[in-house]
């Protein structure tokens, strides 16, 4: 572990599928400080923007709630377009001092799209329905992507087992797994 991040709070592992027009996101509630989990039962995900938005996050847990809360106000601001506020949050975090030196990792999702947003200015649309962030995200993309591709599972049932087998194998992910889904 290196030095800095001794003192950090972070939170891990937040898994967004859509499958069959149906959108779900999943999260452990692992927080750790440093190498001590200081939390099993935490909450990453909010719903915004009249509840059409799931969004969650990965990181230091103070810099990722001042962020979704700026992208909650450009979320207003643009009347619910998932994608132009999540293009004018990533230009701000890039470019303000202040907000360029948080570290956190977004995954925002709506009934059309999944997007990883991050403080280097980056707003990813993945090729496949499925996106993960966080430690354990590596770990839940992959069992989620053959899932969706390899099974008859709905899309709440994939992001659960997915999660559980994050869980397995990652020491920052726990089992504690909280899933919303995108109303119709």
């Amino acid at each position: 572990m290196n030095k800095d991040d001794s003192g950090k709070i972070r939170s891990t592992t937040v898994l967004a599928v859509m499958k069959d027009g149906k959108g779900v996101m999943a999260a452990d509630g692992q927080v750790t400080l440093g190498e001590t989990i200081m939390k099993h039962k935490a909450t990453k995900i909010r719903r915004m923007y009249k509840e059409s938005v799931l969004v969650g996050f990965a990181g230091a847990a103070a810099d990722a709630i001042n962020l979704l809360e700026r992208l909650e106000g450009k979320l207003e601001s643009y009347k619910g377009n998932l994608l132009r506020a999540a293009v004018e949050l990533a230009k701000d975090w890039r470019t303000d001092k202040i907000l360029r030196k948080l570290e956190a990792l977004i995954l925002a999702m709506d009934k059309e799209h999944i997007l990883v947003i991050s403080g280097t200015g980056d707003v990813i649309e993945p090729d496949q329905p499925v996106a993960a962030i966080g430690s354990g995200g590596p770990f839940a993309q992959a069992a989620a992507q053959a899932l969706v591709a390899h099974s008859n599972l709905d899309p709440t049932t994939i992001a659960l087992e997915a999660m559980k087998i994050a869980a397995s194998i990652c020491v920052y992910t726990n089992d504690q797994i909280t899933i919303y889904e995108l109303d119709d």
